[in-house]
């Protein structure tokens, strides 16, 4: 059965950008030496050659950060997005949510492959979307009993029927939202993208470094192409070329790996993978995220670094006191702000002195959630040297309550691994192969963060709206960090935690109020759905 949509590849579209972009950056760099603010129009060719060249060779990138190019990006898979353009802090990007748009064409990348090999991808990118369907169809009834259940309705129909009449929209979208897990990476998405000129220069130069380098150039050269068109000067005065995949350090280091895992001088065990996943799993216990280290006296480093903010002996201001003036909502109001403007308080920026690493397991669509929280970044893993056919996914509590449900999900997860191993067997790329891996295939990673933007992230996340994985790693961290720096979160929870008797509403959901008061069991709470 081929697949529904012939896919044309990226398409790219530059919606927004300076009229003169590398102009600009020049007389931004001819300002640094002025007494006074230089135009675009001032440059001269002479100086376009001669700063330009000066400051690329120099490292002195921040002058191409002063241009900014918003494109729009339709047709690629959502392998290239968690991969590529997501996996690095310096970017903005909106992109079509798997949670609550309906997935009803198949629109999948199709990479260039022999015909044996197609015969094998496409079914199963089909496949797929049959399992999404059935899912979502088989789903949508024990979703729309347990809102019913939050909300406290009467199961008699006649009773607030159009109470009962939103519940049912929102159980579909609930049903869809875990019916998702099923879909491949292939997948199709789209986005508005914006990064600075230095961010695409960064982009250009590491092309090779993504799980899908094929479709990640292909991208970037239309986006460099993109830019072309409005000032080829940009990219054809300056730049660095693309290094090739044998020039990052990820091919020596598996080089290696794979020489010192051999026995007896013979042929090194090329897939070493299993024993790491076990190794990595027992380590994690039960838990999705564990925290494995942390500073011992981060509570005193942050009280000192409170009182040397605000220029007070530790006579004037204990420990105690101290963290309660940063931490406590009450006290500090910018912790009730949605805007996030810690990084602008010279109190608030005290909190970036504790920091904690976690480690964690999740499912590629969780993790491509979670690493938009950019400033808890992560050493998320090259899945090209990480898979094999053995399944390896995350089953959602609600598929795991319905029998149904999750028959048809290990079955059609089994039926996935094995069309991956039959490629393999025909000797496809394993890029290509990575396609047919499901949001559900699980990610390990370490992911480290201040308690600054640690704050952040716990109070979007532990909302119980939030991504079911997310939230529950989120109660996790806070819940261990808590049995050792119990003062640091003593003011930690979502938004209505914090908001309870200081702001009205609590909730910041509006109608999309969970239907749970939070603020009143906090911590003892548990998600429904």
């Amino acid at each position: 059965m081929p697949v529904a949509v012939i896919d044309p590849g990226p398409r790219v579209t530059l919606r927004n950008s300076f009229s003169a972009p590398y102009d600009d950056a020049m007389a931004a760099a001819r300002t640094c030496t002025s007494h006074r603010v230089i135009g675009a129009e001032e440059i001269t060719d002479r100086q376009r050659r001669s700063i330009g060249s000066l400051t690329f060779a120099a490292g002195h990138h921040t002058v191409y950060q002063h241009a900014t190019f918003e494109f729009g990006i339709e047709g690629v898979s959502r392998q290239l997005v968690w991969s590529f353009l997501h996996s690095f802090p310096f970017y903005n990007s909106e992109q079509q949510s798997q949670r609550y748009v309906r997935q009803d064409d198949i629109a999948a990348h199709v990479p260039e492959m022999e015909p044996a090999a197609r015969q094998i991808y496409e079914p199963a990118i089909v496949a797929a979307w049959e399992a999404y369907e059935r899912l979502s169809a088989l789903l949508a009834g024990p979703c729309y009993e347990t809102l019913c259940r939050v909300w406290r309705l009467s199961p008699d129909p006649s009773k607030s029927p159009l109470r009962k009449q939103a519940l049912r929209r929102e159980a579909g979208k609930r049903a869809i939202e875990t019916a998702r897990y099923v879909l491949p990476v292939a997948c199709h998405t789209a986005l508005v993208y914006t990064i600075s000129g230095l961010t695409l220069h960064r982009l250009r130069r590491m092309v090779s470094c993504s799980d899908v380098p094929a479709e990640t150039r292909r991208l970037v050269q239309m986006m460099v192409q993109a830019v072309d068109a409005v000032d080829p000067k940009f990219f054809g005065l300056v730049g660095a070329p693309p290094l090739g995949e044998d020039d990052l350090p990820e091919a020596g280091a598996m080089a290696a790996a794979l020489v010192n895992a051999s026995s007896g001088g013979g042929a090194p065990d090329p897939r070493p993978r299993r024993a790491f996943r076990h190794e990595f799993d027992a380590s994690l216990g039960d838990r999705i995220s564990r925290l494995v280290s942390y500073q011992t006296d981060a509570e005193e480093i942050v009280a000192g670094a409170v009182r040397h903010v605000l220029g007070l002996p530790r006579a004037a201001l204990d420990d105690g006191s101290a963290l309660e003036a940063v931490l406590d909502p009450a006290r500090d109001r910018l912790r009730l702000e949605t805007l996030d403007v810690g990084v602008h308080s010279p109190l608030l920026r005290t909190l970036q002195h504790a920091s904690y690493t976690f480690r964690k397991r999740l499912s590629h669509s969780a993790d491509s959630q979670d690493q938009r929280h950019r400033m808890v970044p992560a050493s998320r893993p090259a899945l090209r040297l990480t898979g094999d056919d053995e399944p390896d996914f995350i089953t959602p509590h609600l598929i795991a309550a319905v029998p149904a449900a999750r028959a048809l999900y290990v079955e059609y997860m089994e039926r996935s691994w094995e069309a991956q191993a039959r490629l393999r067997r025909l000797g496809t790329p394993e890029e290509h192969v990575l396609y047919l891996l499901p949001n559900a295939a699980a990610v390990r990673f370490e992911e480290s963060g201040s308690l600054l933007h640690l704050l952040h992230k716990w109070t979007m996340r532990t909302c119980l709206n939030a991504q079911w994985e997310i939230c529950e790693a989120s109660m996790q961290e806070i819940e261990q960090v808590r049995a050792v720096h119990p003062p640091l979160v003593r003011h930690v929870g979502p938004p209505c935690v914090l908001r309870r008797d200081l702001v009205r509403p609590f909730c910041t959901e509006g109608k999309r109020y969970c239907g749970v008061p939070v603020w009143k069991i906090w911590p003892d709470v548990a998600r429904q759905i």
